[in-house]
């Protein structure tokens, strides 16, 4: 597998993109946005197991203008000095650089066969925000706490959608979660998967306090089974 760092350029400066490639060279893209905590290790090992599924894959350094290449421990004073600069983080300005890193992940010789945009956290918001004005063939927002307040963009979204939450989640109560079902109820294309004991970043297997070992393998599943239906 081959791993490589692309520059992305916007109006006022450039970021890090961070590329996985499978081995074969080439394939469909994944843009996979990170969590507060950074490309650290968990989204590097997702990235990994998204390239050897056969994808291109590429995670932006969302916090550039902030703390350039940002990575955080998975403890408790990681996890604080994360939530404090997720606090100091501009939404439109994330959504904005990840549609450029879209755009040039598309870009890449390496690029073909369709595209995707996938999400955790943070990211699960900006992916699904994201989702609304860009051209991809699927969206996956694993617990973005963006998503009950922003259900009406469901209207706008054109490619399939798969919400992944956590149904004992305290930063996103069950209640919450719920407006996404009733919204995303009867919608062709949209699904949702809620592991109801779980919590918040339940996938993260770097974060013993969220990780939920049950619940994890089996979303991951579904998420893989949702990019091969729309991605191949």
């Amino acid at each position: 597998m081959e791993a490589r760092t692309e520059t992305v350029t916007v109006a006022d400066g450039s970021f890090d993109l961070h590329l996985w490639l499978p081995e074969s060279g080439g394939g469909p893209v994944v843009l996979l946005i990170p969590e507060i905590w950074g490309v650290g290790p968990y989204i590097r090992k997702v990235a990994e197991d998204l390239a050897e599924l056969g994808y291109v894959v590429g995670a932006p350094d969302l916090f550039w203008r902030l703390r350039p290449n940002w990575v955080a421990d998975h403890d408790e004073a990681g996890l604080a000095a994360s939530l404090k600069l997720a606090s100091e983080f501009d939404v439109p300005h994330g959504v904005a650089d990840s549609a450029m890193a879209l755009a040039h992940l598309k870009g890449l010789p390496e690029a073909g066969g369709g595209a995707a945009v996938l999400g955790f956290c943070l990211g699960g918001s900006i992916s699904y925000l994201l989702a609304a004005t860009a051209e991809v063939d699927a969206v996956l927002s694993f617990y973005g706490s963006a998503v009950p307040d922003a259900t009406g963009l469901m209207e706008k979204i054109t490619a399939p959608v798969l919400f992944v939450f956590g149904g004992s989640d305290p930063y996103i109560p069950r209640e919450r979660v719920a407006k996404v079902e009733e919204a995303a109820a009867g919608r062709p294309g949209i699904e949702t998967h809620v592991a109801e004991k779980a919590g918040h970043a339940f996938h993260n297997h770097e974060a013993p306090q969220f990780y939920d070992p049950e619940a994890a393998p089996v979303a991951w599943a579904r998420a893989v089974e949702f990019l091969r239906r729309h991605l191949g």
